[in-house]
């Protein structure tokens, strides 16, 4: 199949000249910096409810974003109207804000250099644009697979998600940049429910399915056993309902990937945070205990913990040709070996703390918000010779298997922290014997990754993900995936979440 080529309905825009009316007025100005952003977003999400449809939305955002440095500080200005008397404007109202903030910000902005990238596209890895398969025949699929469900004697509901979303981006700066992209994305969902009615307590399951960086072929291709999951979906179900609770105390763990994304994500990817470790990212969601004064010295994990941050992954959700800093896609260490290598950088913060470079980690959720440090793929690597998920299980005496992700904790520091699952298992003399259920894991970033004996082997290794993340003062939201493989955990402390509600 031919690769998928870029929207006419967005190419069709008069890009350059956009940029060029902005940019001109810009330096017209005196702005020693300025960028502009031309987006198209589309967005559709169906939702079902027993096989029967419940929201059916589409959604279709098109703006135009200039950015300044003017006498060291920021200024920004966005809005929909795509002429280039509008985008001359906007230089004007983006200006003028940056004449009015420099009487209250001490701080002046400098920008790491970063080459210059002329009339260059990227596209990302995907087959199927879901906006070309007709609303009726998505809405089809998810019915279909919905209706497979409810025979089940212990499913009394099923749910079904799907959210698709096409991004176009034209970037262009006055150090000569020029950059066009679109990403596809998609995540679909089904989950499934049990209802005693007797004494109303239920219990729930979900396809272990991430998001992905990819077209409507995840559904309907070979790379996903969607088959499989969902003939086995009630049966777990039935299995967790009649499963025995949990009793809390210290346990080894064998941890699924599809539930340790969620762990790399909020207590390493948010953590290394460079914007969090200074404090500029304080208001939501908190700062980061691993500060500064900590890089190339404290001990975030074990041995066998080799952490990347990367904007190159395929299929990755937060995978990228430039950043919204016109910064090309890296791939780095955060953590080696155990050690506290690296952070997560734009432009600005890689210039005030001494980078040669940023890595490029600036993201706007839309095209009427500003850019902020945002999180790359974050994922842990498997081991070249590792375990296979029952090799890790193996060398467990007593202990847990978990698998899929639920809910979760985490403090404004990232480092005390609380996460369940969608399925356990105990774990006897290496042999699985039998599902659990009402359980969580609980520890500090520190201890948990220090406690990691074993990661398994590429055979084991899935990219998860999220597609909204958030982060920010108003709140934007971001999609991003983490790669890990099974890994294995000693002594880690196990609550009881339904003792823990009733006390």
């Amino acid at each position: 199949m031919p690769a998928p080529g870029l929207d006419p309905a967005f190419t069709s825009l008069p890009l350059d000249a956009l940029a060029d009316a902005a940019l001109s007025r810009a330096k017209e100005l005196g702005a020693e910096h300025a960028d502009v952003r031309v987006e198209r977003i589309r967005t559709g999400d169906l939702a079902l409810h027993d096989a029967h449809l419940e929201t059916s939305h589409e959604d279709d955002a098109r703006g135009l974003a200039v950015r300044v440095v003017y006498d060291g500080t920021w200024g920004f200005a966005a809005g929909v109207e795509l002429t280039t008397e509008a985008a001359a404007r906007l230089a004007d109202d983006a200006v003028a804000i940056a004449r009015a903030s420099r009487a209250v910000v001490s701080e002046r902005v400098e920008l790491a250099p970063e080459p210059a990238y002329r009339n260059v596209t990227w596209i990302s890895s995907y087959d199927v644009d879901p906006f070309d398969v007709p609303v009726v025949d998505r809405i089809a699929l998810l019915a279909d697979w919905s209706a497979r469900l409810l025979p089940a004697d212990a499913v009394s509901h099923a749910d079904a998600h799907l959210r698709q979303v096409h991004e176009n981006k034209y970037y262009a700066d006055s150090a000569g940049t020029s950059t066009m992209q679109q990403r596809v994305r998609l995540q679909c969902q089904f989950s499934v429910t049990w209802l005693d009615a007797e004494t109303g307590r239920f219990e729930t399951m979900r396809t272990l399915a991430p998001p992905v960086g990819r077209g409507w072929e995840w559904l309907t291709g070979s790379d996903y056993d969607w088959d499989g999951e969902l003939t086995r979906l009630p049966e777990l179900l039935a299995e967790k309902a009649m499963a025995p609770t949990v009793e809390s105390g210290n346990y080894d763990l064998v941890i699924d990937p599809s539930n340790l994304w969620l762990t790399i994500h909020e207590s390493i990817g948010h953590a290394t945070e460079l914007d969090r470790a200074l404090g500029y990212e304080a208001n939501y969601a908190g700062t980061s205990f691993a500060t500064p004064d900590k890089l190339q010295s404290l001990q975030y994990g074990s041995p066998v913990m080799h952490v990347t941050g990367d904007r190159q992954a395929d299929h990755g959700l937060a995978s990228i040709g430039w950043d919204d800093e016109g910064v090309a896609a890296q791939t780095w260490d955060l953590i080696r070996d155990g050690l506290f290598v690296g952070y997560q950088l734009d432009r600005h913060i890689a210039a005030a703390t001494g980078a040669e470079r940023s890595n490029g980690c600036a993201f706007a959720d839309s095209p009427l918000t500003v850019p902020i440090q945002r999180m790359a793929n974050v994922s842990l690597q498997p081991a070249a010779d590792g375990l296979s998920t029952e090799g890790l299980i193996s060398g467990v005496d007593d202990g847990i298997f978990i698998v899929g992700d639920k809910s979760w904790s985490i403090d404004m520091q990232r480092y005390n922290f609380q996460f369940t699952g969608q399925r356990f298992y105990r774990i006897k003399s290496g042999r699985i014997a039998g599902m659990l259920r009402d359980v969580a894991y609980q520890a500090t970033t520190t201890d948990f990754w220090r406690s990691m004996d074993a990661v398994g082997g590429p055979e084991t290794y899935v990219l998860g993900g999220a597609m909204n993340c958030g982060k920010g003062q108003p709140g934007q939201t971001a999609p991003v995936s983490h790669g890990c493989p099974s890994a294995r955990f000693r002594g880690v402390r196990i609550l009881n979440t339904l003792a823990e509600a009733t006390q």
